[in-house]
């Protein structure tokens, strides 16, 4: 009877005492707080404090393998910043789009070293012991910096962080569309193109109203004043033309005359060396008649044979005269024929 009374007392008294430990070692769990990540969360609204110092980004996505693997190394060189003197630091691509885009971050995960503003880009393994011989050993001084229109704080990438940051809101709001309220997505494309017709219709009517308020209108007086202006240099440069014109056809006639003038000069000298060849021949033809009336009265009378023979053979010197060309020597042969003749003629009776 006693030991069947002791066993479930006993059984009591352990779930008891089970019981009695788990409620006060609860308390003591509760208590002890959870370990603080050493790495600072970066965004849009204090990324400037890596503008002094020296600082180490990474750019990661929640849903990137590569950066999950990486984050215990990350976590890890975060706890030795205090002694490497170096500030740590994260972004996450999804909620601020914008540093992406400042950064220009095209793959992930990426790595950054900023000093005193001036910042490089790690291309290295993520791994702790690289991270802390990058530092140490300051390899980040072969590095090139990204100066000019590629750095982070310059206008240019001010101007491309603003794009991004517009991106993402509307990547967020076609994924409010079409997860949360379950629209079709072909719904939500022609709501953004219909936005993106009516925004650039928006800013057309606002940039024209903002001209004509800064346009100031010239006075009639001056319109007019301008368009008798452009009348009268219209008529000057068509009486400039007209001008032009008449030089041309007036510089023509010049030629034209004087060519005549050349022809009738050279027409003139022909005609004075024709008139000189004339007077030449002219000239030779007495000389030859007094050569014939010379040798006629030389020879003295002719016998009667010799008269007969002449009045016998007229036709036949004739028949030769007629045949020969008519030039000058034979027109005076033929003078001095006849004149033979004529003597002849006249001795005779």
């Amino acid at each position: 009877m006693a030991g069947g009374r002791c066993g479930p007392l006993l059984t009591t008294l352990l779930a008891a005492s089970v019981v009695a430990l788990a409620a006060t070692e609860g308390p003591e769990q509760a208590v002890l707080p959870a370990e603080q990540s050493r790495v600072q969360p970066m965004t849009a609204s204090n990324w400037t404090l890596v503008m002094e110092g020296e600082w180490m980004l990474k750019f990661y996505a929640p849903w990137c393998p590569s950066c999950q693997q990486t984050d215990s190394e990350w976590e890890t060189f975060a706890k030795n910043g205090e002694t490497l003197q170096i500030s740590v630091g994260k972004v996450d691509v999804i909620q601020e789009p914008g540093l992406s885009g400042r950064f220009f971050v095209t793959t992930l995960p990426a790595f950054f070293h900023a000093k005193d503003g001036i910042f490089r880009r790690y291309r290295g393994p993520g791994i702790f012991e690289d991270l802390q011989n990058y530092i140490l050993e300051k390899k980040w001084q072969s590095v090139e910096p990204l100066t000019g229109w590629k750095s982070p704080a310059s206008l240019t990438m001010s101007g491309m962080a603003g794009l991004f940051s517009i991106s993402g809101k509307i990547w967020h709001l076609h994924n409010y569309f079409t997860v949360t309220l379950g629209i079709p997505a072909w719904c939500s494309y022609v709501f953004f193109v219909i936005a993106t017709l009516l925004f650039g219709l928006l800013m057309g009517l606002i940039l024209v109203i903002i001209s004509e308020c800064f346009y100031v209108p010239l006075p009639r007086n001056l319109s007019e004043h301008s368009e008798q202006n452009q009348k009268s240099e219209e008529a000057h440069r068509a009486e400039q033309l007209q001008d032009a014109e008449e030089e041309k056809d007036d510089s023509n006639e010049e030629e034209n005359k004087d060519s005549l003038v050349d022809d009738e000069e050279e027409k003139e000298d022909l005609g004075d060396e024709d008139e000189a060849e004339e007077e030449e021949e002219e000239d030779n033809l007495p000389g030859g008649m007094d050569e014939e009336k010379s040798e006629v009265s030389d020879q003295g009378p002719l016998r009667e044979g010799s008269v007969t023979q002449e009045e016998v053979e007229p036709d036949e010197a004739e028949e030769d005269i007629t045949e020969q060309p008519h030039s000058p020597d034979t027109e005076v042969a033929e003078e001095a024929l006849r004149q033979r003749k004529s003597q002849n003629a006249s001795k005779g009776p």
